[in-house]
Order: C-alpha cells, then structure tokens, then sequence
C-alpha cells in the first residue's frame, strides 16, 4: 500500500487567531469549508487544498491525546517546517515586510530558485520556494 501525496498538516497554536491571521494575511492561505468538529479551529485553502488545519482547544477523549494532559507516547523527534511553493518573489518580499515579518533569503546552488525562511507566531519554520524566472 504506497502512499499518496501529503493532505495536510496540523498546528496547535498558543493562540488560534493569532496564527489564523499569520496564515491567512501574512502568507496569503483562506479560510475554508471545515465539518462541524467539536472544538474550536480553521481550516486554511492553498490552490484549493486544506493544507493547513489550525486546531483549537479539544476535549479530551478516549484514545486521544489532548495537550495539557500526560502524554502516553515517547519523544516524537523535532518538527523543523513546512514549505509552500510559491511565486512572485517581489510581490511576497514586500508583503513580509510591509507587515514586519523577519525573514532570511537564500539562493538555491544550481538551481539559482529564491527561498524565504520564516516563523509562524509560534515559532513553526516556513520556507517559501520561488522558482527561477
């Protein structure tokens, strides 16, 4: 059973507005269709995919692990970021700065493709990869 393409990927934000804001007016991702779920959360469209779930405070149920509450698993390893593809690198370069996001870009050897590096509010890595035009 091979596996498909990555669907989504979940944050449980310290603030879930403020996160909401940081990806939606900051990275440019919309808010979309999510089921009625019984906590609070977003989730956030790029190109027509949820790529983004933002999850709110849940409440705790059998066979889930709830933040707050005493994990039953061992150290999962280090999440480092996620990465968009991305164009217009001027257009988003202006934008990050415009809102004061601190950034580091790069240029990628041999392939010459531009690379932002940022954090999300709480402090999730974010790479942003423009082709070479």
């Amino acid at each position: 059973m091979p596996l498909g393409t990555l669907q989504h990927f979940t944050i449980e934000p310290q603030n879930l507005e403020r996160s909401r804001d940081f990806y939606v007016d900051v990275l440019g991702l919309e808010i979309g269709d999510r089921p009625p779920l019984d906590f609070p959360g977003y989730w956030l469209y790029s190109g027509g995919v949820a790529t983004v779930h933002l999850m709110g405070t849940r409440k705790p149920r059998e066979g889930i692990v709830v933040r707050g509450t005493e994990k039953t698993f061992e150290d999962t390893g280090r999440f480092d970021h996620i990465a968009f593809a991305a164009t217009d690198v001027e257009s988003v370069r202006q934008r990050l700065q415009s809102k004061g996001v601190k950034f580091r870009e790069s240029i990628v050897p041999r392939t010459g493709d531009t690379q932002f590096f940022l954090y999300d509010p709480d402090g999730v890595g974010v790479e942003l990869n423009f082709p070479k035009s």
